[in-house]
């Protein structure tokens, strides 16, 4: 089978950017080898890509911009057409994700500290604002990057129905759930809970089928796994744990989280370290251990995905402006780079199809 991949990243000057926009590639089941399709120029920072679930609809959130975009993808070439843009409300829109209804897109706009919503109409474009929350809470003690809220994801559990926002700026993760008649937020039972003083929680991700959710802390290098409340939203803190190897003495933030599809393997990536850390999860208590840690083969890793079988990991260096594969191994969940390398600017989002 021949897989799709949506490549977003930074385009402008003041994001440090060197893409020309959101590139489509084709991957052979067989090689692995990916193939350039189609560039969509003149973007600016298509720096988070969503695809729908039916798979006909590409979504994106503008980093440092104030609109999400929708384009309609060729169901035969996979190639995209645009279908317009929406406000988000806010500026710096970072992710998306679509409640389970598939009716509504959620945005987390992280320099102005809201969460918005947008109806999905018809024929996959974008309606005007339903809904606009600001985060409140108290800062973190970081001089620069806890001065406010600052949403950093929307993580839909695996039914669709709750979403966290794990808020950077406010040390706090967030629970909503999207009302599917109307489009407005509705929170979780507690609304959010408090992580440690600056750790800085950046994205998170759930457990397919246990009851547990991750949330990786950005300023401290931390991953912590809660216990999730599918019912009300809740979340209960059972573990921190560090993702950086003992003899690791320099600088680093973490960037982003996965968990494998069978749900025995957690993988976050790490910047300054350059490496993606593996982690075992406890079947039963869904705790984590670690099992290693594997260099990306290049600078600040920002993003990473497994593909859809989860066979493969694509790690997507920013600052090297390429994108490395590894193949997964299923029962260690060790990564081994199989010499595929894509070079595209400043990647910061992969989606398959």
């Amino acid at each position: 089978m021949t897989t799709l991949a949506y490549v977003g990243g930074y385009t402008t000057r003041d994001r440090n950017g060197r893409g020309e926009g959101i590139n489509v590639y084709s991957i052979d089941g067989t090689t692995g080898a990916w193939r350039h399709r189609q560039l969509l120029r003149d973007l600016a920072n298509p720096s988070w890509l969503l695809l729908d679930r039916p798979g006909r609809v590409l979504y994106a959130a503008h980093g440092e911009g104030t609109e999400a975009s929708a384009y309609a993808i060729d169901p035969a070439s996979g190639e995209l057409r645009g279908l317009g843009r929406q406000p988000t409300g806010g500026t710096n829109g970072v992710r998306l994700g679509i409640d389970a209804s598939g009716r509504f897109l959620v945005c987390a706009n992280y320099n102005t500290g809201t969460v918005a919503t947008m109806p999905i109409e018809a024929d996959g474009s974008l309606g005007a604002l339903r809904d606009l929350v600001a985060l409140e809470g108290t800062p973190g003690p970081h001089r620069t990057q806890q001065t406010r809220a600052h949403p950093h994801d929307v993580a839909f559990d695996p039914r669709g129905h709750f979403f966290l926002v794990p808020d950077k700026g406010l040390d706090a993760v967030f629970a909503f759930r999207v009302d599917p008649a109307s489009g407005k937020l509705i929170p979780g039972a507690p609304p959010s809970v408090r992580t440690r003083r600056g750790a800085g929680p950046r994205h998170a991700a759930f457990h397919p089928t246990g009851p547990h959710a991750y949330v990786l802390n950005e300023l401290d290098s931390t991953l912590t796994t809660y216990r999730f409340d599918a019912a009300a939203g809740g979340l209960t803190p059972l573990q921190v744990i560090t993702t950086l190897p003992p003899a690791f003495t320099g600088d680093n933030t973490t960037s982003e989280i996965a968990v494998a599809p069978a749900g025995r393997f957690v993988y976050a990536s790490n910047r300054g370290h350059d490496s993606i850390v593996i982690f075992r999860v406890d079947a039963a208590t869904g705790v984590l251990e670690p099992v290693g840690w594997e260099p990306t083969r290049g600078r600040t890793p920002r993003f990473f995905a497994l593909d859809p079988a989860g066979s493969f990991l694509y790690a997507a260096n920013q600052d090297s402006d390429t994108i490395v594969a590894f193949r997964v191994d299923p029962h260690a969940g060790t990564l081994t780079a199989t010499g595929h390398v894509v070079a595209v600017g400043s990647p910061s989002s992969i989606v398959f199809r």
